[in-house]
């Protein structure tokens, strides 16, 4: 007991400070620094999948303390809930298992439902930091719309009191007006990405390391939980109601939009099986998406065509039994 609890101890204060330093380089002002921010959940992630949910979740405190003791008081919370404990939740869950067999089998916890608590988590994280931005929620609109301002006459030199401008736009208010609409679902939607980045780098990292104790899961067979295409028929929907409604409404639907792009990736890993040249077009499929981020879309579309027809099942069902190498 006190080696385990050693251990916790000093892999909690290493993530922690690995986690609260990557945080810390956005000081830099680099190029760099604003992968390297995205990249603050792994080292937490690591520590819960490699070792335990108590290292994990020791990491978590560290690195909140860390960051509210070396910049603002307030940014220990903001750690806390914004990176730390979505980060040792997923990493939590990933390692969830239940008997399912006489023999000691284990069911593990589907990666479908882990793509789904990425996109709950970062709709929730999201909403809070606009309610914060806005210091109430009906004014998340205006706290956006003043910021978007505030930014363009610090770039543009533009002095309080004068008229906004931007080069070739006849009414700069109008494109802010535009941000203000599109921008909380885009940054959820991002968040939701970046989320599921880290937690299949910390898998693959664990993994490697031979410490991961589940089984790698079989990503072509991913599903997302039944309930899921109501949530996002409804956060659709709920997107056009005015005020926090619909904003919290257009939040939810880009999470889950990202979340039907990793199902939809899991369809091109299933339907692509068969193909002598798989590993060759999942390469060059992944490599696309990290260069141009468009074709992200044609995943997503991918994966509600698949939710709405099973294309994989269809696929299946034209071919034989999958090579062994697949």
């Amino acid at each position: 007991m006190p080696q385990f609890l050693l251990q916790t101890a000093l892999v909690g204060l290493g993530a922690g400070t690995c986690s609260a330093l990557l945080l810390a380089s956005w000081l830099s002002g680099s190029a760099i620094a604003l992968v390297l921010v995205f990249l603050a959940p792994l080292p937490i992630l690591i520590a819960t999948m490699g070792w335990s949910h108590w290292a994990g979740l020791a990491a978590t405190v560290v690195a909140a303390l860390a960051s509210g003791a070396a910049f603002e008081p307030s940014d220990f919370l903001s750690v806390l809930y914004g990176v730390g404990l979505p980060a040792w939740w997923l990493g939590y869950l990933a390692l969830l298992a239940r008997p399912a067999g006489p023999a000691g089998e284990l069911e593990w916890y589907p990666p479908g439902r882990l793509v789904l608590w990425c996109a709950i988590l970062c709709t929730l994280v999201t909403m809070v930091e606009l309610i914060q931005l806005a210091e109430g929620g009906a004014a998340v609109a205006d706290a956006l719309r003043a910021s978007f301002q505030k930014v363009l006459r610090a770039q543009m030199h533009i002095p309080d009191g004068e008229p906004l401008t931007m080069p070739g736009v006849d009414d700069p208010n109008r494109v802010i007006d535009v941000l203000v609409i599109v921008f909380p679902a885009m940054a959820a939607a991002l968040a939701t990405l970046v989320e599921l980045i880290n937690v299949a780098l910390a898998a693959r990292i664990v993994s490697v390391s031979g410490r991961l104790r589940r089984p790698w899961p079989d990503l072509a067979t991913m599903r997302l939980p039944l309930a899921t295409p109501a949530a996002l028929a409804a956060a659709l929907a709920g997107s056009f109601l005015p005020d926090i409604a619909g904003t919290a409404a257009a939040v939810a639907a880009g999470c889950l939009l990202v979340a039907y792009a990793a199902l939809g990736f899991a369809v091109l890993h299933g339907v692509t099986r068969h193909l002598r040249s798989r590993a060759l077009v999942l390469a060059g499929v992944y490599a696309l998406v990290a260069v141009l981020w468009w074709p992200l879309l044609l995943m997503t579309l991918l994966g509600l065509i698949d939710t709405a027809f099973d294309l994989r099942a269809r696929v299946a069902a034209t071919r034989g039994p999958p090579s062994p190498l697949a």
